[in-house]
This record gives structure tokens, C-alpha cells and sequence, in this order.
């Protein structure tokens, strides 16, 4: 397995072909948007810069990263002749089912199909193709470079070559691999999104602040970030999907998505990604500054 196609130049689809690249894949980043793949490029150099000023990689390092990856707008183009394609678009449904359909049509019979979904069942997705034993869940996380997890979610029909091949690949790229089963939310999201959404519920109660809640869950908890602070960083919209995902998956209002979040995501307040969210992120330079924090 040497070709790799990453459809979505966005935050993980960028750290994704990030990190193939920097393992010696050579990867096709595709977006439907010049703009999102010079965008996604700028990143990938600049993280590979940062990485440079740490001596952790070489000059030779990042020219072979970058080398290593091509871009394209044409689906068609970016995806045919691949070994694996990993799907890392945005978390809706609709969008991701169509990308498979097509997917499953332009690309060779044995091209293995992954989704980066966080919640989404990889059972719903791999229906719409053909090839369900071909389908798999490879839910990387932010920041892709440097975390270690990989959450491997096994569908309905996913076959057990395809899911070992997935794991010792994911191996490959330095990460740990996890075999989680195909239900909403899977492990991490299932754990995580209930906690942030009940931050969330405390500050609309009224219980406590902003920089309160995520300093008890800081100093109090060994986090390295409150939730609040988190869920600025996954995008309140994200945030707002994956619960809406499982509540609708498991009919339990546990998994309700608190009002205040609603609100939030209705009034564009989406996190670091607007320049708003919990906290305030409209100065570029204050944003770049916290991220680097985690980066």
C-alpha cells in the first residue's frame, strides 16, 4: 500500500496527508477548492516548520513531505489507481454518502474506502457502495501530526483483512491503532461530546464561568485543556453534530445537545475556526498564539 488519496483539504484532512506524506506515501489531497488545498498546503508547510525548529525533522525531511504530495479538484483524477482513499470531509451525512457513492464508482475494486468520520456509522456509509467489506472507520485526531490514536471502527460488513490491513498501516504512521465497534459516537466522542455538553449545561445553569469550568477541569482533573476551551478547538458545529448524531442513534436525552450550544452554532459562534466561541479568538495573533500551544 504506497497510494493514498485524502479527500478534504480542512484541519484533519490536511494533518492526515500531513502525516502519510511524512511516512513516504505518496498522497493525493482533493478538494473541490483550489483555495482549501493551498490553504491546507500553507498548513502542512507551516507545521512542518514548526517541527524543523525543534529538530525533529531535517530541511531534506520537510522538501520530501511536500514532494510527496499532490493536489487536485477533480475527484475523478485524485482518487483513480489509489490503494486506500480516506474521506476526511465535513461531518454531514448527506455530503459523505454522496462522496461514497462516487468514490465507489471511480475507483479500482480493491481500493480499500476509509471515513474519518467521529460519529457517523461506517454500517450507513459502506450501504451505498458496492464494496462494504471494503469500507472502514479511521478516526484520526486533532492535532493529526502529533497525536497518537487512531479509533479503527469496524462496519457491519467491514472484513477482517481490511481491518487488519487498516491497523497495521495506521501503525506505519508512528500511531495506535484502537479497534472500536460501529456505533454512534464509537468511544472517544461517545465519552467526550457528553462531558463537553455538560460544561456546556453548567455555564448555561449558571453554576460557574467560562475560565472557571475549564480551570477546575485543568487544575482539578489533569486535563491539559478545559472542555469549553476543546470544544472552541473541534468547532461548535462539530460539537453540535456528533451529539445530534447520537442522540438521534440512541434515543437518549443524555445525549441531548445543551441550548446554549444551539444558540451558539446558530449565531455563527463555532469556536476558534469564527474567531468566537467561549473564548474570544478575533485577534489572529492571540488565536495562532493558543494553538501553538497544542501544536
Amino acid at each position: 500500500m504506497k497510494n493514498i488519496a485524502v479527500i478534504g483539504a480542512g484541519t484533519m484532512g490536511n494533518g492526515i496527508a500531513h502525516v502519510f506524506a511524512q511516512c513516504g506515501f505518496k498522497v493525493n489531497l482533493v478538494d473541490i477548492a483550489q483555495a482549501s488545498l493551498d490553504k491546507g498546503m500553507a498548513t502542512i508547510s507551516k507545521n512542518l516548520d514548526r517541527m524543523l525548529a525543534k529538530n525533529a525533522i531535517s530541511e531534506a525531511d520537510k522538501k520530501s513531505t511536500l514532494d510527496n504530495i499532490t493536489t487536485f479538484t477533480n475527484l475523478d483524477q485524485g482518487v483513480s489507481n489509489m490503494d486506500l482513499v480516506v474521506e476526511a470531509a465535513t461531518e454531514n451525512l448527506n455530503i459523505k454518502l454522496k462522496i461514497f457513492e462516487d468514490l465507489d464508482r471511480i475507483c479500482q475494486p480493491n481500493t480499500i474506502l476509509a471515513t474519518n468520520t467521529s460519529s457517523i456509522s461506517i454500517t450507513q456509509i459502506a450501504a451505498v457502495t458496492q464494496r462494504p467489506d471494503k469500507v472502514i472507520g479511521m478516526h484520526f485526531m486533532n492535532p493529526v501530526p502529533i497525536m497518537k490514536l487512531v479509533e479503527i471502527i469496524r462496519g457491519y460488513s467491514t472484513s477482517a483483512e481490511v481491518t487488519h490491513t487498516i491497523m497495521e498501516l495506521s501503525k506505519k504512521l508512528g500511531k495506535t491503532p484502537t479497534e472500536v465497534n460501529d456505533y454512534p459516537g464509537f468511544v472517544a466522542n461517545r465519552i467526550l461530546m457528553p462531558m463537553i455538553n455538560e460544561a456546556i449545561e453548567t455555564l448555561y445553569n449558571g453554576v460557574a464561568g467560562v475560565t472557571e469550568i475549564d480551570t477546575v477541569m485543568k487544575l482539578g482533573m489533569a486535563h491539559p485543556m478545559g472542555p469549553l476551551q476543546l470544544a472552541d478547538f473541534i468547532g461548535l458545529d462539530v460539537c453540535l453534530s456528533i451529539l445530534n448524531v447520537m442522540y438521534d442513534g440512541f434515543k437518549n436525552p443524555k445525549y441531548a445537545p445543551c441550548p446554549l450550544l444551539v444558540n451558539m452554532v446558530m449565531a455563527g459562534k463555532l469556536g476558534v475556526k469564527s474567531g468566537e466561541g467561549f473564548y474570544d479568538y478575533s485577534e489572529s495573533r492571540k488565536a495562532e498564539k493558543v494553538a501553538a500551544q497544542f501544536n
